[in-house]
């Protein structure tokens, strides 16, 4: 951001010295200096995501009373962090307001809670994609190719804003303008500076090429991006296997865990949504169960599912809540929110509540033939997506009333 509001004022000042009018240049842009100058550091938590997960964290607790309205254990609310302190940040900040009122610290009556964290080097649960070799390999190979596929996007941008405000812009600086923008909407509020000087056709062919860049290299490009998240919902099952053994034992409650709270990155959500069949398409599910690549998200303005601000925005969240329906033929049932909103399973007849049994057989079971090690050791061939072989351009939630006999665990 330093580096570009020194290109700025030196496109300004060879616009000067081509004696070309700039009338047409927006006035933020004469005096534009980076909110962020003298910053030496970055990758905190700020304020608006500590309120964020704070607010989400009361939200919860609302919706989950039965859960979470006892009095804390760290055995039976177990929260976990990545190594990384904004992710430990996000579960401090959501811990706080899940439960707020609950202790006897200051005014707000909060209390004590635990968050652990394990080694970068061997977080196979929340940091899959560090020690995962064949995702690193594939990663590595993909992204020239990925930076390929967007430059005519870019190029075409390049062109259009030169000529629209008489500034000598390359490539890069619109790739930087285009960064700008969305760190000034999304943490600042404006949208009337960068953002602006794009029109709303470029702004949607921008995102769309943000969104090409994480569907192929952390979702549904390769099977490999998603696949090397298996340990983590293997560890989902796990714990609604114990849950359920604790129920079916009528184990008193305060006796077993109630919730598995874990907090992480992109890089963990957007694997773990694509195991889960999220955000597809007509046949698409068949193709993952079968480890095929999908097709490339459409151009603008062609309509897609596949959206990075909706797959993994801040704050972002998948949760898995298993519930006890005595009354019923299949007893147990996973409701599967990403959001906070109810989400359609494809492999589960597009319900947003699944059997249980089900869910484990059409949903962990196909992902099971390999195990982590297995799919993550270096192939003497590196995986290939949709991309690297074309060239070229490729371009309701409908949430089930449950009846009233569900206890959640």
């Amino acid at each position: 951001m330093d580096r570009l509001a020194t290109s700025l004022q030196a496109l300004v000042a060879n616009a000067k010295e081509r004696k070309l009018s700039l009338d047409n240049i927006p006035a933020w842009v004469f005096e534009w200096t980076s909110p962020w100058k003298g910053r030496v550091k970055g990758g905190e938590l700020i304020v608006k995501g500590e309120e964020e997960l704070y607010d989400l964290g009361i939200r919860i607790r609302g919706k989950y009373p039965n859960l979470l309205n006892e009095d804390y254990h760290p055995d039976v609310h177990t929260i976990k962090a990545t190594q990384v302190p904004r992710a430990s940040a996000s579960a401090v900040a959501f811990a706080l307001g899940l439960f707020s009122g609950r202790g006897s610290l200051g005014p707000g009556k909060h209390r004590a809670f635990a968050v652990s964290t394990e080694s970068r080097a061997s977080d196979l649960l929340l940091r899959f994609f560090d020690t995962c070799q064949s995702y690193k390999n594939y990663r590595k190979n993909e992204e020239p190719a990925v930076e390929k596929l967007k430059e005519p996007i870019f190029d075409e941008i390049t062109r259009d804003l030169s000529g629209r405000y008489g500034l000598n812009f390359t490539r890069q600086h619109i790739s930087s303008l285009w960064f700008l923008c969305k760190q000034e909407a999304s943490l600042l509020d404006i949208t009337n500076q960068a953002c602006g000087l794009f029109n709303p056709t470029e702004l949607s062919l921008l995102e769309w090429t943000d969104d090409l860049e994480a569907f192929v290299l952390k979702g549904y490009g390769n099977s490999v991006n998603y696949r090397m998240g298996l340990p983590l919902l293997k560890d989902v099952v796990e714990s609604m296997e114990l849950a359920i053994k604790a129920n079916e034992e009528a184990l008193p409650s305060g006796s077993y865990e109630k919730a598995r709270l874990r907090f992480a990155h992109a890089e963990t959500v957007v694997p773990f949504s694509c195991l889960l069949g999220l955000f597809l398409q007509g046949s698409d599910y068949n193709l993952i169960r079968k480890e095929k690549p999908l097709e490339l998200p459409p151009k603008p303005p062609q309509s897609r599912t596949w959206r990075g601000s909706a797959v993994a925005p801040f704050a972002g969240n998948n949760m898995l809540v298993l519930y006890s329906c005595p009354a019923r033929k299949s007893k147990y049932f996973v409701h599967v929110l990403h959001n906070e909103h109810p989400v359609p399973l494809p492999g589960c007849n597009n319900s947003d509540f699944c059997p249980f049994d089900v869910f484990k057989e059409r949903i962990l079971e196909p992902h099971m033939k390999d195990d982590y090690q297995a799919i993550c050791t270096v192939k003497d061939v590196v995986p290939q997506s949709k991309l690297s072989s074309l060239f070229g351009w490729l371009f309701s939630w409908q949430s089930d009333e449950m009846e009233s006999d569900m206890v959640d665990l």
